[in-house]
């Protein structure tokens, strides 16, 4: 099996974490490969997630303008190809890209526009994601959500959660997903990584969400795994980044192996691309390596993914039967 040809969707992939140095230089030609590799790449073992998310500020300052915008949307779309991805989402925190005086609005309308004709000249499909971070306050979180349905019937699908869960309380998000689940506003939200199975509990319980950015120490708690087996939980899980930001001691000792054969509903991203230094053609070759995947498996997670996508139900009929003719094909060689 050449994982490399496997078609693929992606859920958890974070736009201002995936540059690559090919774009990056373009947007400041004094950065060098060598600071590239050490400014915008953690090393391979961080300390933990906070250690880790160190490194994004150093891309999203680079995101500043709807042209900057439009490029590291571009180039992710280049990545994505290369990866055989079929479906993608994308997600990004617009409040972050304000620094240049374009409005929040603004920042959501060029990336957008971006990614509509990167659909269009790549045939991928894709949807972005909205994000607050947990430690804005509620007036952030209710911005944020609020441009989600603004930009209603357009490419903009969802709500999410990210950032350090760690010491962040969950009170100042509540309202925000309260208008999500009222306007039907798909959510996801980053748990169970910084912090362990009481964090997911918390978020399905006060925030509702659909699917879970992470999750994987919701193995730490058994009646968790039955809940969102029994629930249709659906787990983003993102192997690599998990071992880098400490959750897991190394690729091996990852929970997802265990929660995949336990029945939960979880597919494979990348989540930082840039930071992790990682393609999900790579983490596809890892999880065949390391727990011995095979090409069913992957075909099983990526109909996952795409049942859980942020979708209307006969796009994602669609993408499920073209995933199953593509898959059905390689099966037959």
């Amino acid at each position: 099996m050449n994982t490399t040809e496997l078609p693929k969707a992606e859920l958890h992939l974070h736009l201002d974490c995936s540059l690559s140095y090919e774009v990056v230089s373009a947007i400041d030609p004094s950065v060098t490969r060598e600071e590239f590799n050490i400014a915008y790449i953690a090393p391979p073992k961080c300390t933990d997630l906070a250690d880790f998310l160190l490194r994004a500020p150093k891309g999203i300052a680079l995101m500043q303008t709807k042209e900057h915008l439009a490029m590291v949307v571009k180039d992710l779309f280049k990545q994505l190809s290369a990866d055989n991805v079929m479906y993608a989402e994308i997600r990004f925190a617009p409040l972050q890209h304000l620094d240049k005086g374009l409005t929040p609005y603004e920042v959501v309308q060029a990336t957008e526009q971006a990614t509509a004709e990167a659909i269009s000249e790549t045939g991928i499909e894709a949807r972005l994601i909205l994000c607050t971070l947990r430690h804005y306050n509620e007036a952030q979180s209710m911005e944020t959500v609020h441009l989600v349905k603004e930009f209603e019937g357009t490419l903009v699908a969802g709500f999410d959660i990210a950032a350090n869960e760690a010491g962040f309380p969950i009170t100042a998000h509540m309202e925000a997903f309260k208008f999500a689940k009222t306007n039907n506003i798909f959510c996801t939200a980053h748990a169970g990584e910084a912090c362990g199975a009481a964090s997911v509990w918390e978020t399905l319980e006060h925030f509702g969400p659909s699917r879970i950015g992470h999750g994987v120490r919701s193995i730490e708690d058994p009646s968790l795994v039955a809940h969102l087996m029994k629930h249709d939980i659906h787990l983003e899980i993102c192997p690599s980044s998990n071992v880098q930001t400490n959750v897991c001691d190394d690729y091996l000792s990852n929970p997802v192996d265990k929660l995949y054969k336990a029945g939960i509903s979880l597919s494979l991203s990348t989540d930082a691309r840039t930071i992790t230094d990682i393609t999900l053609n790579k983490e596809y070759e890892k999880m065949k390596q390391v727990f011995g995947w095979e090409t069913a498996d992957f075909f099983k997670c990526n109909v996952y993914a795409l049942q859980a996508a942020f979708v209307p139900a006969d796009i994602k009929a669609n993408l499920v039967t073209r995933m199953t003719e593509k898959y059905k094909e390689i099966l037959a060689n």
